[in-house]
């Protein structure tokens, strides 16, 4: 049975869906004002794992994850590009979609935009405001009532003292309380670029903690299975959301919270904020886009990630080592045989906790077993399960060849060495052959003859 180690409990869990055989997922998304980093690529294939564990496990899965299209990065980057912020945040959600297609990351069953859901964000507001637990601040805000709330707290752990000691409260003389957090924030004329919506308490726009519980009750209703993101998020975010949420409705907001690990670099964590982050794209000019995901897939998701050329190239290695075994293998997908005794082990792991780190040393089981008898029904069952993660999926003598980073001119110099070694092999040149071998070999080419002929692959 599958167990999740649920954010709000601290502690593994059996999952039980909320209504059988289906499951409502939704997942904290980018906002979309820059392209999108090895932190955002983590919480992208992460979930779309969880999605597509789900699903082989049988359930009928409905995920979302949202936009974020407004805010005060968003107006700020179009202000200093002299752009819009539909043309800029349109550039950034193109951007995004190209990113997660190349990682293999299947596009959620909805993929909401902040601001097409600001009606309901203001519902919202005006069901905490009847409740006693929204206010119209001095500056004219609307804010939440945290200490009205008897269950804030709940999800970070800590109580409303620690929290208002803690470094990241506002401490703004304009609330009742330093911990409350802004609903909805009036209109201030004087500051360039501002975008406002009419609302009952004045022009402005949505907080950024309300656009969650507005698009995820709208999408899943009040009450549904999965709420996931990154680690940094749990506080404040994900902590308003449920006060939110549940001061709206009335009762228990998500069954189950995830949260992925941080991608550090140098012991500490990749953001824009910190200016240590690399782009996706930048990331994809020099590593194969699989090799990418196949770094992420093979730590647990709740463990911090450590970004490095040595790592990557450790994970360039290791995914050649995989496809290596399904080298006489058809690139037709094979279907899982889910009695087979790897694949029960696989399932084992991913049903604790989605640990995609115990899976894949299944699969590297399977890849040694698979070369040492050349056993073709194995390394079906290979490509079978890292399909199941959205691996393995591509024509192995192309991956080897070509996809990891070698370049179109390389690959017809490789060629052309290949067949002047043949030559030579057939004029019984063998010091020839032998030469042309040791030439490629330092300079990180593997040749692999067999009775199909001569194929060959990065070391």
């Amino acid at each position: 049975m599958l167990q999740i180690h649920n954010s709000l409990t601290r502690k593994k869990e059996i999952f039980t869906p909320i209504e059988p055989g289906k499951v409502r997922m939704y997942v904290c998304g980018m906002t979309v004002y820059d392209y999108c980093h090895l932190g955002h690529a983590r919480v992208m294939v992460v979930f779309d794992m969880v999605s597509r564990w789900l699903r082989a496990s049988g359930y009928q899965v409905t995920y979302v994850r949202n936009i974020t299209d407004i805010d005060d990065k968003i107006i700020r980057r179009a202000g200093e590009n002299g752009e819009s912020i539909r043309a800029l945040t349109d550039r950034f959600i193109a951007a995004m979609h190209e990113d997660a297609d190349a990682l293999g990351v299947l596009r959620p069953e909805h993929e909401p935009r902040a601001t097409e859901y600001v009606e309901q964000m203001q519902q919202i507001i005006e069901k905490l405001q009847k409740n006693g637990l929204a206010y119209v601040a001095a500056n004219r805000d609307v804010c939440y009532s945290v200490r009205k709330f008897r269950g804030y707290g709940k999800l970070s752990g800590k109580s409303l003292d620690e929290l208002r000691a803690g470094e990241r409260v506002d401490v703004s003389g304009d609330k009742q309380d330093p911990l409350d957090f802004v609903l909805w924030k009036h209109a201030r004329e004087d500051e360039p670029g501002e975008v406002k919506w009419a609302s009952p308490w004045g022009s402005g726009r949505p907080g950024w903690h309300i656009e969650c519980s507005a698009m995820s009750s709208q999408l899943l209703g009040d009450h549904f299975d999965i709420h996931g993101g990154g680690q940094d998020l749990q506080f404040p975010h994900h902590e308003n959301e449920i006060a939110q949420s549940e001061g709206a409705h009335g009762h228990a907001f998500v069954n189950y919270w995830m949260h992925n690990g941080f991608v550090r670099v140098d012991d500490e964590k990749m953001s824009k904020s910190l200016g240590n982050f690399f782009t996706i794209r930048d990331v994809l000019k020099q590593y194969d886009a699989e090799v990418v995901r196949f770094f992420i897939l093979r730590a647990h998701y709740r463990s911090p990630l450590n970004y490095s050329d040595a790592h990557l190239e450790d994970a360039r290695h290791a995914l050649t080592r995989l496809y290596t075994a399904l080298k006489n293998v058809p690139p037709a997908v094979c279907a899982v045989d889910w009695e087979e005794a790897h694949a029960q082990r696989f399932k084992a792991a991913m049903d604790d906790d989605f640990n995609t780190a115990e899976a894949v040393a299944v699969l590297f089981e399977l890849a040694n077993e698979a070369n040492r008898g050349a056993d073709a029904a194995l390394a079906g069952q290979l490509q079978a399960l890292g399909g199941v993660l959205g691996l393995l999926g591509r024509d192995p003598v192309a991956f080897l060849q070509g996809a990891t980073g070698v370049a179109a001119d390389d690959g017809a110099a490789i060629e052309a060495q290949i067949a002047a070694r043949i030559e030579a092999k057939k004029a019984k040149n063998y010091a020839e052959a032998d030469r042309i071998r040791a030439e490629l070999l330092a300079r990180g080419v593997v040749l692999e003859d067999s009775a199909q002929g001569t194929t060959w692959r990065r070391a």
